[in-house]
């Protein structure tokens, strides 16, 4: 009996210890599964995504997610038929917009198309290789900064890049349209030896290159680089903010965090290595050779005749200037996602107004006529046809102006995008002397 015991009791211990066995296993196996459900989440989402909210008349290049947008539509027989038609059209089908935000994807390409003969392929490195310092101590040499150095130093011996462009482009690649490729066309009229990156998530695909590459074939260098948020800002204010954001701690606000991301981004990009940015709304009319540290005046007092507001659409400025880090420290520290402009325009006005005179900085802020020579909500007028002698006269004069003292037309297409391109308009005769791809278009000269 004793021994009948004894069996029951070591059946019964044993039954306890499998019952506690599986359900450790099983408790195990649920915390897994809602750890992977949770690292599933946070990679494909932002914390906080972008609201879509009525904006007033923008400083900003217009963005339209998912859409292509024509250049310019134009009324009468002669249709205009610029760089767009020489890019290779993808037939895709409509979907669902993701809930992502273009910015932050990221890119799963291994190869960088950044021109017909320069071909970027990642290799392994050893783990002891030094590079780029992002916390105090060594870290890895980024992808990013990779392709960046190697695009711009592609050929050292030949055709070099003797001027670094950067755009953004934060929607998607659908909607790069005409406009966009018509303002590299001007970039590359004007600056044939000129590098310009585009950096995008959306762009840096094949698909992103195969629209680029009409510029190529005619030996153009452009390429699309994803960002590398974490190597821009490394050591700057903008670093803990922007973990603070991936955290899901800032508030992004009711203007579009895309918009002061790319505000954000532009900065970064000309403190680490230097060159030009433009918006994909500007047209360029003549060489940037003789600018150097530069930012343009979208306004001024018509009493002072001083500058009364600054933009960030044109900015030109040596590799660590320090009022780019000043612009990138008013960022981190002023940021408020419910005021248009806030982050932008209106941020570079602030900082450039507190720090003049102070000693230690170079830079020129030059007159409206430089940049930005009319104003977002006249640019209308440059799209319209002279309606009688009187006008004809000031169409023409205000052309010539333009031509000997502009170095880039705004087009604030946000404002401008609805109207048509009339026959004899400023713009029209802007574009004649702007393309590239001419003697292709069947846009004749009137």
């Amino acid at each position: 009996m004793e021994e009948v015991n004894i069996s029951l009791v070591q059946f019964l211990y044993h039954l306890q210890r499998t019952k506690r066995s599986f359900c450790a296993f099983v408790s195990i196996l649920v915390l897994f599964l809602l750890a992977y459900n949770s690292a599933t989440i946070f990679y494909t989402h932002v914390p906080f995504p972008a609201k879509n909210s009525p904006e007033p008349a923008s400083f900003e290049p217009e963005i339209i997610l998912g859409k292509s947008r024509k250049f310019f539509s134009v009324p009468s027989s002669k249709k205009l038929s610029f760089s767009a038609l020489y890019a290779i059209k993808l037939d895709r089908p409509a979907g669902k917009l993701k809930p992502h935000f273009p910015l932050l994807l990221k890119n799963t390409n291994l190869v960088a198309y950044v021109n017909t003969s320069v071909v970027y392929h990642p290799k392994r490195r050893k783990k002891n290789q030094r590079g780029f310092n992002s916390n105090g101590s060594q870290a890895k040499v980024t992808p990013f900064t990779v392709r960046v150095k190697e695009f711009f130093n592609a050929n050292p011996l030949n055709s070099s890049c003797k001027f670094r462009f950067f755009m953004t482009w934060i929607s998607s690649m659908e909607s790069f349209g005409d406009r966009e490729l018509f303002t590299i066309e001007s970039l590359f009229k004007t600056h044939p030896n000129g590098c310009l990156i585009i950096v995008s998530s959306s762009m840096d695909s094949r698909s992103g290159m195969q629209i680029l590459s009409p510029f190529l074939v005619k030996g153009f260098k452009v390429t699309a680089i994803s960002p590398d948020f974490n190597y821009l800002f490394n050591k700057t204010a903008a670093q803990a903010w922007y973990n603070q954001l991936m955290q899901g701690n800032v508030n992004p606000g009711e203007v579009s965090l895309g918009q002061n991301l790319s505000n954000l981004l532009r900065l970064g990009l000309l403190y680490r290595f230097g060159g030009i940015y433009l918006d994909t709304d500007i047209l360029v009319l003549k060489s940037f050779k003789k600018l150097r540290n530069t930012i343009g005046a979208q306004t001024i007092n018509p009493e002072t005749r001083n500058w009364s507001r600054l933009n960030n659409a044109v900015m030109i400025f040596d590799k660590g200037h320090p009022l780019l880090y000043k612009f990138i420290e008013e960022f981190a520290l002023t940021f408020d996602g419910n005021k248009w402009g806030h982050n932008g325009p209106y941020l570079v006005s602030r900082v450039v107004s507190r720090i003049t005179g102070r000693p230690g900085y170079n830079f020129t802020v030059l007159p409206p006529i430089a940049f930005y020579p009319v104003y977002w909500n006249k640019i209308g007028s440059f799209f319209q046809r002279p309606k009688n002698e009187t006008h004809s006269k000031w169409l023409i004069a205000k052309l010539s102006r333009i031509w000997s003292q502009s170095f880039t037309l705004h087009l604030w297409n946000k404002q401008s995008r609805r109207f048509e391109v009339e026959e004899g308009s400023i713009i029209e005769r802007i574009m004649f002397d702007s393309c590239v791809f001419c003697n292709s278009s069947s846009f004749a000269s009137t």
